[in-house]
Parts: C-alpha cells; sequence; structure tokens
C-alpha cells in the first residue's frame, strides 16, 4: 500500500518547462498505466501539447484552466472536476486559475506516445512514451 501526504510531495521539473511541477505517483508498464500529479502555476499556461493517451483527471486543488493553442480559454474545470479524456489531436496548453493547481493524471492504455509537445508552430518537439514515464520515475526516486 502507498500513502500520499500531499503536505510533503517531492516536486520535480523538466528542463526548460518552470511553470509546471510534477510527481510521478506510478509507472506500471504491465498494466500500461502512469499516474503523475501536476502542479500549474497560476495563470501561466505550459506549452502546447496533445494528448495520444486515454486520461483521467481529478483535479485536488484550484482551477484547471485548458485553452486552444490560439490562446482562447476552451474549459475550466473546478476543484472536484473529474474528467475521462480520449486521445486527441488538437493541441492545448493549461494552466492553474488563482493560486495555481494540483491535477492527478492517470494516463492509460498505451505503449506508445502519450504526449506530443509541440513549437508554437504546431510541430513536434518532443514525445513522451512509458519509457520516458520510467526513467523519469527511476531518477527522481533515485533523487529522493
Amino acid at each position: 500500500m502507498h500513502t500520499l501526504d500531499l503536505n510533503h510531495i517531492r516536486w520535480h521539473q523538466l528542463p526548460g518547462f518552470e511553470n509546471f511541477d510534477y510527481c510521478i505517483l506510478s509507472v506500471d508498464r504491465p498494466n500500461q498505466l502512469v499516474d503523475v500529479l501536476f502542479h500549474f502555476h497560476a495563470h501561466d499556461p505550459i506549452v502546447l501539447h496533445r494528448h495520444c493517451a486515454v486520461n483521467h483527471t481529478f483535479v485536488i486543488r484550484g482551477e484547471h484552466q485548458l485553452f486552444h493553442a490560439n490562446g482562447e480559454l476552451k474549459e475550466t474545470r473546478p476543484t472536484g472536476s473529474y474528467t475521462i479524456s480520449q486521445p486527441d489531436t488538437t493541441p492545448h496548453r493549461e494552466c492553474g486559475g488563482d493560486g495555481g493547481t494540483l491535477v492527478l493524471f492517470s494516463i492509460r492504455g498505451t505503449e506508445g506516445v502519450m504526449y506530443e509537445i509541440l513549437d508554437d508552430q504546431q510541430k513536434i518537439i518532443a514525445a513522451l512514451d512509458m519509457d520516458t514515464f520510467e526513467a523519469l520515475f527511476a531518477a527522481n526516486s533515485d533523487a529522493a
């Protein structure tokens, strides 16, 4: 059994992406599951990306804001919102509302690409897959 204390989360950042923090809770390759907590900073949308796998999200704290690629607000999810999103080729950005937000992402059902990171011209600049999440999880666990 794994117990999580939200007051003692060990946050990490990806180099070059300082406007959000993450904590990988688990990687379960046999069942194709990755659970990640994201802390999105207030009113500072993250890099353009698209979800290539099913994502179950639960907003733990704050307001989760999603934006179209053109910067127009797409959706706002309040604390307590639970959403199941299918893979979507439409890119978007995300951030927190006032005070930021804490969101649990449960990424499911693929050995392939889970997220594609895009530049402002919507060209793929990076892809995150199961190997990427396993490597980040191992590196972050070793650093603990």
